[in-house]
């Protein structure tokens, strides 16, 4: 008993302490870009989707070496990162040649400078926002958002999130299911729709599926210590083959965690 309540007093001594500045408002800090040359997309038909989360984008040149040589990296059409800064994001779009668009969550005390989620993008990105997920952290107190792009692909626009739930500590499985289900919500509107990122929990993905979505990534190995966290959804989009998803087994040490992939076409 006395172990128990020590260990509650010490998160609620760590839930006081702030990890950051969260903003609080749907509308920014936004950054966007093109790149200086942009490479060309794919067949309007098909949708090369991957996920990869950069840990506070710490090593971004082991992880440009890593997108260059794994082609479900490096050929991807999206491309969905979390725990980014904006400098980072536009390192990696330039080297992709491709559009892209960034959302902060917050401004991390840790390492003095923004942390959030971005989605690049070979196709135009004709449109975009933040969406505030619901709940706050026990530890740090911080709030997670989604990055929102809605793409042309041919004749056709896709809605695509970029997301980073709540981790266990700082959020329950119900909370991460709000969480997600805030972005289903917004989701609900388009016809074709990309939802990937680190869901910090596999079955959080459940949610998705009830809400008629496939989920090409929902077997495999773990992507971090703790679990298969990194996921894709998708909405009006096939799955051409159950070989048509798969994991970067190796990201030389660009992050704690490993990159997803999956393919889809657009019906």
């Amino acid at each position: 008993m006395r172990r128990h309540s020590s260990f509650l007093a010490t998160l609620l001594l760590l839930g006081a302490c702030h990890s950051g500045y969260n903003y609080p408002l749907a509308s920014g800090p936004r950054f966007t870009g093109e790149p200086r040359v942009a490479r060309a997309a794919g067949s309007p038909d098909t949708l090369r989707i991957a996920s990869f989360n950069l840990e506070f984008a710490l090593h971004v040149d082991s992880a440009l070496a890593t997108i260059r040589a794994e082609p479900a990296l490096r050929d991807a059409d999206v491309l969905l990162l979390q725990e980014m800064d904006e400098d980072a994001t536009r390192r990696v779009a330039e080297e992709m040649g491709m559009r892209w668009v960034y959302y902060p969550a917050l401004w991390h005390y840790k390492t003095h400078r923004n942390f959030g989620n971005a989605v690049l993008s070979r196709w135009p990105i004709v449109d975009d926002g933040k969406i505030l997920l619901p709940h706050f952290g026990l530890v740090g107190h911080t709030r997670r958002v989604a990055a929102a792009a809605t793409i042309r692909v041919g004749e056709r626009e896709v809605r695509v999130y970029s997301v980073h739930l709540g981790t266990m500590v700082n959020e329950g499985p119900a909370a991460r299911r709000d969480q997600l289900n805030a972005v289903l919500a917004d989701a609900a509107r388009f016809p074709h729709v990309v939802i990937g990122g680190d869901m910090n929990a596999h079955g959080v993905g459940r949610a998705a599926t009830a809400a008629g979505y496939a989920w090409p990534t929902e077997n495999g190995p773990r992507t971090t210590k703790f679990g298969r966290f990194d996921h894709v959804f998708l909405k009006g989009i096939a799955s051409p083959a159950s070989t048509a998803a798969g994991t970067i087994l190796d990201v030389h040490g660009a992050s704690d965690h490993l990159a997803v992939w999956t393919v889809g076409l657009l019906r």
